[in-house]
Parts: C-alpha cells; structure tokens; sequence
C-alpha cells in the first residue's frame, strides 16, 4: 500500500493559471519586467505556490513554451508534402511574427530567458526538437521527390534553420520577401 502524499498537491487550474499569467505578462512586457509577484498576482495564488512548482521565472517561461502558450502555431511546419516549401513557409511565417512588436518581444524573452537559466535553454530546444518538430519534418522528406537526400544531415539542417531565427530576433534585422525561401535554398541546395 502507498504511502499518502506529503505537502500540498498540485492543482492543474492553478498551473493552467500561472502559465496563463506568465504567457500574458511576457506578450505585455517581456521577460526583463517578468517577476514572480507579477505572475502570482495575475494568476490568484500565492508566490509560494508558484516557487513550490518552479524555481524561477525562466523555468516558467520554458514551461509556458512547452506548453504551446506562448508561440501558439508558430512552431508547427506546415505538412504539405513538400519540405521545401513547408520549411519556406514556416520561416516565412516566423520572420512575419518577428516583424511585429508582440512577436520580438516574445522571442527576446525566450532568448533571455535561456541565457539565464541552462535548463531553459535546453526546453526551448527541446520544444523545437519535439515529435513533430522541425527535425523530426525534414526527416520525414528524406528520399522524397524534390526534398532532401536519404543521407541529409537533418538535425543540422534544423539547427541552421532554429539559428537563423534566434539571429533574426536578436538582430532585429527586418525581413525582406523571398529571406525564407534564400535561406531555404543555401541549406537545401537549389
């Protein structure tokens, strides 16, 4: 027979509610105005109820990554039968998202926050290595007519790809048409 659980359980309204919280407040004001009293406050628990479940800000904003919140859709490539166009589009897409003011907020927050904390560091790529993910696409195109060889280097495909996006943010280089597709292009070949 189990032994009965120590110390408090985990609500999942009250996570769904911090990282709900945490998510709003990095879109409002970004990760630098991020604080734990701020997201307690917004989200109707006690700071100690969030320090019970995360050590720091960066380890909720890696969940809230995990997650989905805060990205929604922009991590997923597109699944049209061309890699491709797919990961054209997708770039394309992410170079838009960045061009906005709520979307560079976003994405210098996750960058902050994973030069913070290692551990973030290693979820955010986690999140874009995930089943699904950038990686686990091009390897789906292996072979495929017009998409990539049976021995391209996928992983390294998918972190020039994830590297020229995190560069993009951090410059704050705006796009021009045809970027995603260049970029495409010099990776994949013509």
């Amino acid at each position: 027979m189990p032994l009965p659980r120590s110390g408090p359980v985990r609500s999942e309204a009250a996570r769904l509610s911090i990282l709900g919280a945490a998510a709003e407040l990095i879109a409002e004001r970004g990760y630098d105005h991020l604080t734990m009293e701020g997201i307690a406050a917004r989200a109707g628990v006690g700071k100690q109820t969030i320090y019970r479940w995360w050590p720091s800000k960066g380890a909720v904003t890696a969940e809230c990554l995990l997650e989905g919140m805060l990205l929604p859709g922009q991590l997923t490539l597109p699944q049209t039968g061309d890699v491709r166009r797919d990961l054209a589009a997708w770039l394309g897409a992410i170079f838009a998202f960045l061009g906005t003011e709520q979307g560079e907020l976003i994405f210098r927050s996750l960058i902050a926050a994973a030069a913070e904390n290692a551990e973030v560091g290693q979820r955010l790529r986690d999140a874009l290595f995930r089943p699904d993910s950038l990686s686990e696409r091009l390897t789906a195109g292996l072979g495929t007519t017009s998409n990539l060889p049976h021995d391209a280097p996928v992983d390294e495909i998918a972190e020039a790809l994830t590297g020229a996006v995190l560069l993009r943010a951090l410059s704050r280089e705006p796009f021009s048409p045809g970027d995603a597709e260049r970029l495409v292009d010099a990776l994949l070949g013509t």
